[in-house]
């Protein structure tokens, strides 16, 4: 699964994020808004709402910014009507990359996404052209300095609890499930760990590794597309 250098891109990510704060915000909040339209705004009976607000809150979301984004999806105040679509395309060197967006504008935001990818050497494509090579997961992180049980407890517990797999490194545990096993998975360690990250994302099948000239152009599209308000996320599989 390769899962710490999923662990590493996350902590990178994670630093830009501090210095993006106010950006990071709106993303969450369209996040939980178009969870609690699809799903209704019960935390109880909407899994993809729960996990929107966790996210939110383990960014140190205001509850009213969360609150906010709920009422607006429900019908309570006034909102826009976002749409998720998904572009795909190659990086420099042949990396496949997977955009995930949320949009009320889907000129403006397809036109940004290609100008991302043509200014750093990449090629947006046609939908299908990479999602093939990846496969959707359940991820979970859990720093091992924040607790003291050991490594084979710990791996029977998240294997009871029905993960498929787990990596284990001197930093963290890493926790994979399927996306039906997800949310029984994170509400039974909930219990007993806190949640560096929990997420439902994509692994690609295999990794492409790239020169440095085009690893440093493929930092430059990432940084791009992740400056864009509409971008939620981005998968790609440079090793």
């Amino acid at each position: 699964m390769a899962g710490h250098s999923k662990w590493h891109n996350i902590k990178h990510k994670k630093n830009a994020k501090d210095a993006k704060r106010g950006k990071i915000f709106m993303k969450l909040a369209k996040e939980i808004y178009v969870a609690a339209k699809e799903g209704g705004g019960d935390l109880e009976t909407n899994a993809s709402l729960r996990l929107a607000v966790d996210k939110a809150k383990a960014n140190n979301m205001p509850n009213e910014n969360i609150d906010r984004a709920i009422n607006k999806a429900t019908g309570n105040l006034d909102g826009e009507n976002y749409e998720e679509l998904t572009y795909e395309g190659y990086g420099p060197g042949g990396v496949a990359v997977m955009v995930d967006v949320l949009t009320d504008n889907k000129n403006r935001t397809a036109s940004e996404v290609r100008h991302a990818f043509s200014k750093n050497n990449g090629n947006l494509g046609e939908n299908g052209c990479v999602s093939f090579m990846f496969q959707r997961k359940g991820y979970m992180v859990i720093d091992r300095t924040k607790t003291d049980v050991d490594e084979d407890e710990f791996m029977l517990e998240a294997i009871e609890a029905g993960c498929e797999e787990v990596e284990a490194s001197d930093e963290v545990f890493e926790v994979f499930t399927s996306v039906d096993d997800f949310d029984k998975v994170k509400q039974s360690l909930d219990q007993s760990y806190e949640f560096e990250v929990a997420e439902l994302t994509m692994f690609p099948d295999t990794y492409t590794e790239v020169i440095e000239e085009h690893d440093e152009d493929m930092e430059k599209l990432i940084d791009m597309l992740e400056d864009l308000d509409d971008v939620q996320d981005i998968h790609h599989n440079k090793q």
